[in-house]
């Protein structure tokens, strides 16, 4: 998120004039003052964004839907800064939640209106033809819902805000998924953001070694960081045999900068047999008994990717809290499908 720079304590004078702006629904000098806003903030210092997140985010409703989503977005900038995420969150996903039931118009109305392929989403393509045939609303939505879904994704890098996120990650998802659905656009990082787990309990069985593990995770972006974790745990603990990952690897799949060349040590699979993808996030892993089950077979082939995180800025965690004993390890493994 870059932005022009020039000037210094300049940035809040500029978050100060649009606040009154917009609370005037003054347009001419609401669009100046966000100028200004992006003109002065790559000089900000981080105390300035501290205030400024909370103070934007409490506008989002006061602003009209075209430039709302620039404004979710340097909210989220300000969050990247230090602006409390907690605070800011819930006015980031008030208006997610309302752009996304007007995109999800958007698709349907597209779709009836002769179909073809949906534009790309983004400001550039909002046009007089497009409004014409989804209407106004539906279309800002649909070419802001990029900018949406940057904002979101900064707020939900912070466990706090995910632990607070409650109902409203299930009405999100739901009214994510016909988007999805309806479009080549996955949304991928928003998806995958809503579906991250915390303080999530996860048994380990491996497999060839007949030996189970308790293990609690969280702030996972994706099974390619999990099973880097995993195999740090249980191959770099001596658990079981084989080569552990590199210190570094590891770290960068907790909270270390970069990523690093890797390769895969088993192959995960539910305890159905079928395959859990690395692509997949950990919340594709089956809850059996009230705790995610996942099994560890040999890997069939030599995979390799770079290890790292799907969010740089949200931090995993894998623990092992404890190894099971023979007994529970064999009642796990006898509600698990043989290998295949």
């Amino acid at each position: 998120m870059i932005f022009g720079r020039k000037g210094r304590e300049r940035f809040l004078e500029a978050v100060a004039g649009f606040e009154t702006a917009v609370r005037e629904r003054d347009g001419q000098r609401s669009q100046q003052a966000m100028q200004e806003i992006q003109q002065h903030y790559g000089d900000a210092a981080d105390g300035e964004f501290v205030q400024a997140g909370p103070r934007l985010a409490a506008l989002l409703a006061d602003v009209p839907p075209g430039p709302r989503g620039l404004v979710a977005v340097l909210t989220g900038a300000c969050v990247e800064r230090g602006a409390d995420a907690a605070v800011c969150a819930p006015h980031i996903f008030d208006g997610l939640g309302e752009n996304l039931t007007a995109a999800g118009e958007f698709c349907e109305r597209w779709a009836a209106s002769g179909g073809g392929e949906l534009p790309d989403p983004d400001g550039d393509a909002l046009d007089e033809a497009m409004v014409e045939r989804v209407g106004e609303d539906a279309a800002v939505a649909w070419c802001t819902l990029p900018q949406w879904e940057m904002a979101s994704v900064a707020m939900l890098s912070h466990g706090a805000v995910r632990a607070r996120l409650g109902e409203r990650r299930a009405r999100l998802l739901s009214a994510l998924r016909p988007v999805q659905e309806a479009s080549e656009h996955d949304f991928k990082c928003l998806f995958h953001a809503l579906l991250v787990l915390d303080d999530e309990p996860l048994v380990v069985l491996h497999r060839p070694t007949g030996t189970g593990y308790a293990m609690r995770m969280s702030g996972l972006g994706d099974n390619f960081q999990l099973h880097t974790l995993l195999a740090g745990v249980l191959v770099g603990g001596g658990h079981v045999p084989g080569d552990a990952p590199s210190a570094q690897e590891v770290a960068v799949c907790r909270d270390a900068p970069g990523q690093v060349p890797t390769t895969g040590s088993f192959n995960l699979v539910t305890p159905g047999g079928e395959w859990v993808w690395n692509e997949g996030t950990p919340s594709d892993i089956p809850v059996v008994d009230g705790v995610r089950l996942l099994v560890l077979d040999p890997p069939p082939y030599q995979r390799g990717w770079p290890a790292g995180r799907f969010f740089p800025r949200m931090t995993g965690d894998l623990v092992l809290e404890r190894v099971l004993d023979e007994p529970e390890t064999r009642r796990w493994l006898e509600r698990c499908a043989p290998a295949k």
